[in-house]
């Protein structure tokens, strides 16, 4: 690697600690009998939600989709040993389509392939973006193990959360803008109206760089994906999606039970600062200049990769909801951001990118230590591999398509 003391051999060991410390807990976790783990936890935690949501679509109950409580009755009676149970339902009603075949299975059986699937969806979209990292080819069993210790797919199987479907959608669009296709990496942006929030950076970006092509595809798939809800459902169930989304703040102190574990500069400046107003403002200045910077590094002549993780940063740092497992949608960026290092020149700000991805593996799992600290350390690290990236945009060439 670029940096002398953080060479290819020293990443592996330390990866391999480090997936080898994350996958026993987690098979620890889950070693007891039946559906509660060793913290009491419901084994999938979110992935109920989900299970319970394709119930529902199986009874065609659209009534059901943003009721609270009565949602909480059903999963208590689909899965007796979830009593206590609730979520915050706001989800687009076409999600709860894509559960009905794992409804019609037992709990266990359908979250066991809904975690298999999701390793799937996560080895795939990693080695599609590895055999774009020209410099990365020769280092398959490093990036193996840095993908298995990647604290954002250990966060997705131990939520069983949707991530690895907006990981899907942010791969594809690579993929195909790598291949000058900005209709289908629009139709995969689209694709995320499923979870919204992690859209907002990439329309803002597209739309001022006038990346139409993307941008009208990415409207198409949007409506196309919340059509076949409607369709199913009916008007009644659409207004009831949109109600829940213009009150979402009402709902916040559920959606979002543990800040510690969220991970963008809402969270950052809610965790700092005990001034609600403030914060918001701080915020809403730091999104502007986020996506100001991200808006320039796109619009820039680097190479595709190194303006494509711009956006992913942006992403993450701008969603005004992202939890820890939303993580996983970085994994796209973290290889070609080391990628474009071990190809760039050794100048000191490009040196110290690989310092900064390696920095923020411990970081994405320490964030339970932000209730103490109240300083959110995993986004100060992702500005600044932003703003490394705006750094050096001009060391890196188009002519290098990754």
């Amino acid at each position: 690697m670029t940096a002398s003391w953080l060479t290819a051999r020293r990443i592996r060991v330390h990866g391999l600690l480090l997936a080898l410390c994350l996958w026993t807990v987690y098979a620890v976790d889950m070693s007891t009998p039946g559906l509660r783990d060793r913290n009491g936890l419901l084994k999938g935690t979110d992935f109920l939600h989900f299970y319970t949501l394709g119930n529902i679509a199986l009874q065609k109950r659209g009534d059901l989709l943003y009721d609270v409580r009565t949602q909480a009755s059903l999963l208590q009676k689909l899965v007796p040993e979830a009593a206590g149970n609730s979520y915050v339902p706001l989800y687009g009603p076409q999600i709860s389509l894509l559960f009905v075949p794992l409804a019609r299975m037992s709990y266990p059986a359908a979250l066991t392939i809904w975690l298999l699937l999701n390793a799937v969806i996560y080895g795939t979209c990693c080695y599609l973006v590895w055999k774009h990292c020209a410099n990365l080819r020769a280092e398959p069993w490093t990036v193996l193990i840095a993908a298995l210790a990647f604290p954002g797919f250990f966060h997705l199987i131990a939520w069983g959360q949707t991530s690895g479907l907006a990981l899907l959608c942010f791969t594809l669009a690579f993929v195909a803008l790598s291949k000058n296709r900005p209709y289908l990496a629009g139709l995969a942006i689209g694709s995320l109206i499923f979870k919204p929030q992690l859209g907002v950076a990439a329309t803002v970006i597209f739309l001022f760089a006038r990346e139409w092509k993307v941008i009208t595809a990415a409207i198409l798939a949007a409506l196309a994906q919340l059509s076949i809800g409607w369709l199913y459902y009916g008007t009644p169930v659409m207004r009831e999606y949109l109600r829940a989304l213009l009150h979402v703040r009402e709902v916040l102190p559920m959606l979002e039970p543990r800040p510690y574990q969220m991970h963008s500069l809402r969270a950052f400046w809610s965790l700092l600062i005990p001034w609600t107003p403030l914060a918001f403002l701080l915020y809403a200045i730091t999104v502007v200049a986020v996506l100001a910077v991200a808006v320039h590094c796109w619009r820039s002549r680097a190479s595709l990769g190194l303006r494509y993780s711009a956006v992913m940063l942006a992403t993450v740092l701008v969603a005004p909801h992202l939890t820890v497992y939303d993580l996983l949608i970085l994994a796209p960026a973290f290889l070609l951001m080391a990628d474009w290092a071990m190809r760039t020149s050794s100048a000191s700000s490009v040196t110290i990118m690989p310092a900064f991805l390696y920095l923020c593996y411990p970081l994405f799992l320490l964030g339970p230590l932000a209730r103490f600290t109240h300083l959110q350390l995993s986004v100060i690290a992702l500005a600044g591999l932003l703003l490394l990236i705006d750094r050096n945009k001009n060391l890196s060439s188009n002519a290098y398509i990754a």
